[in-house]
């Protein structure tokens, strides 16, 4: 029987998902040659060739890929041990390390941890804030148990790593000046603002979010100002200095968890937040576990927990 050693097994999977061996060293804290050597004696153990060179990079043979599928299926079978052995050895008990985007915090991560210690005051939840792409990096290697992310900056539902819920829909707003010539247009849609200077971030997935919402309604939005941090877009829309669209989750946290501003009623501090009318784009926030911890008791009574605070957000409208 071949020898899989599951070190090396590890190894091999962060190669074939970064491409060279430096960066698998680096990722791994290792050297260049330690990974040569560890690869080698995999392939010495199995009895295969993994690697083939391909000018300075290597490739991996269709044995390394057969052997990664079967190393899947072996990963998330021990996530399944570890879960069901901390079941029965701390039961309620335990520690969930939750990474999340920033505006995901005050909105659903707070909310459930409140309940969470209302309910479950034996259960621990570190929160660890980390944008969306980065939070399935710590997750993939193990520094976080459960990631809060963005669908569309995640890996796909086919990804064998990853096990992913879906939260919630959250809707987007736009706020404009107060004074703004359509702040009290009835049925405002986003096609209706194609003309606007637009504050976004200048990279990232907001960018991202902001300039797709807008070419699906028919138009490229024109960059005004580049800003990422709420209450900066906030003010600078206050100023009169452009519009944006506005997660109505982070308007949520924004305001003490009690809802955002009244939507195309006023404005608050300078500002219109306004629903938009048909064309409402959204975000889709999803949670992530490990593919096979899912079933552990105190992650599975944390996504219970966010999907109640997911559950208990402003309506749409």
């Amino acid at each position: 029987m071949a020898d899989w050693d599951l070190k090396k097994l590890r190894i091999l999977r962060t190669l074939h998902e970064l491409g060279t061996v430096t960066a698998t060293a680096e990722a791994l804290h290792m050297t260049p040659s330690a990974v040569s050597q560890q690869l080698t004696g995999l392939a010495k153990a199995l009895g295969v060739t993994l690697l083939e060179a391909q000018g300075r990079r290597v490739r991996l043979t269709d044995a390394a890929e057969l052997v990664l599928r079967h190393a899947e299926a072996v990963f998330a079978q021990l996530e399944r041990a570890d879960a069901e052995l901390l079941g029965y050895l701390r039961g309620e008990a335990g520690q969930v390390r939750v990474g999340a985007f920033s505006t995901a915090i005050p909105a659903l991560v707070v909310p459930a941890v409140q309940e969470l210690r209302r309910t479950q005051p034996g259960l621990s939840v570190v929160v660890r804030e980390a944008e969306a792409e980065a939070a399935y990096e710590l997750l993939a290697e193990g520094s976080v148990d459960l990631a809060l992310s963005l669908a569309a900056h995640a890996p796909t539902a086919r990804d064998p790593k990853f096990s992913r819920v879906a939260l919630l829909a959250d809707p987007l707003d736009v706020a404009l000046p107060a004074g703004h010539r359509l702040a009290a247009e009835p049925g405002l849609r986003l096609a209706d603002l194609a003309g606007e200077p637009w504050i976004f971030g200048s990279s990232g997935p907001w960018s991202q979010i902001t300039t797709a919402a807008c070419e699906n309604a028919g138009f490229v939005p024109e960059q005004a100002h580049a800003a990422a941090d709420w209450s900066a877009i906030w003010a600078m829309v206050a100023a009169g200095m452009g519009v944006a669209l506005v997660p109505r989750m982070a308007m949520a946290g924004a305001f003490g968890g009690g809802g955002s501003p009244p939507a195309g009623r006023g404005g608050h501090e300078g500002v219109a937040l306004r629903v938009l009318s048909g064309d409402q784009p959204r975000r889709h926030v999803i949670a992530a576990a490990r593919r096979g911890s899912e079933g552990a008791p105190g992650l599975a009574r944390v996504l219970a927990a966010l999907r109640q605070a997911a559950a208990a957000q402003p309506p749409e409208g």
